[in-house]
């Protein structure tokens, strides 16, 4: 092995590791290799979380859990109201199926 094959062996070895180092600096948790970016990803909203929630004004579940408590009742009626309305849907959709097989029983009648 010639000195000049010695340095480029070197050179990619520190290429690779400086890219490796670039890669993973300033991780403090897991960064899994057959999923890189997207460990990041997460460990970058894991860290940040927190943060993200109070910036963009978020709710967190115990704010969910008590607006659903206290809208129970009103989100029960309304979704009674919506079951009302597909049965009156559906009620109209027959008559209005009726009155067409009528109206062309009428239409037959006045042709003859």
């Amino acid at each position: 092995m010639t000195i000049a094959e010695a340095l480029l062996i070197i050179l990619i070895l520190a290429v690779i590791a400086f890219f490796v180092y670039y890669y993973l600096r300033g991780t403090s948790g897991k960064v899994s290799i057959t999923r890189p970016v997207e460990s990041r990803v997460d460990e970058y909203l894991d860290r940040r979380f927190e943060q993200m929630v109070s910036e963009w004004s978020l709710m967190n579940k115990y704010q969910v859990r008590s607006f659903k408590e206290k809208k129970e009742t009103v989100l029960a009626d309304q979704e009674n109201k919506v079951e009302e309305l597909k049965d009156f849907e559906h009620d109209m959709i027959d008559t209005l199926a009726r009155l067409e097989e009528r109206l062309n029983a009428l239409e037959k009648q006045v042709e003859k």
